[in-house]
């Protein structure tokens, strides 16, 4: 029989989530430094331990954007291999509605601004986008991905003795 993996030889991709915020025709973005460049993306980081998916996304939306926002569907999940560093990313990208907003708010770190454009304003970015999963999160929102929230399931873990 062969040897049990040890945690070391297990790979491990990169959890993220990432909402697309609508209002009408356009997008909220944010406009950050990424290693020594201008990018664009939605509002998008990663997930933390003992996190629920959801509540990730909510969080996330808030420190760079200042915006708190709700949740309304699940629109996909997609598995890709970063361009930037190189290893495997698997992203949920949320569909969530703008309720409010604090321009007092402090941004995350590299977070130039939050900004609202269009899918052809987002378009014309580019290589300036920060992944191809900016446009394909919108894309898909657009043909009506949606599915329900209570789809993904978060186990809370058993109370300590």
């Amino acid at each position: 029989m062969p040897p049990a993996a040890t945690t070391d030889a297990i790979w491990r991709p990169h959890v993220t989530v990432a909402c697309v915020v609508s209002d009408g025709a356009r997008y909220l973005m944010v406009e950050e430094d990424v290693a020594g460049r201008l990018a664009y993306n939605q509002p998008a980081g990663h997930l933390e331990d003992r996190e629920r998916l959801v509540d990730a996304a909510v969080r996330e939306t808030l420190e760079e954007t200042g915006w708190t926002v709700q949740p309304t569907h699940l629109i996909g999940v997609h598995q890709w291999r970063s361009t930037e560093h190189g290893e495997g990313v698997i992203r949920f990208s949320f569909a969530a509605q703008p309720l409010s907003h604090d321009p007092s708010r402090s941004l995350d770190t590299g977070i130039r601004r939050a900004l609202w454009l269009s899918r052809a304003e987002i378009a014309a970015l580019g290589e300036r986008l920060r992944s191809p999963l900016v446009l394909k999160s919108i894309d898909a929102w657009l043909a009506g991905a949606r599915f329900p929230l209570d789809a993904l399931h978060w186990l809370p873990e058993p109370a300590t003795l």
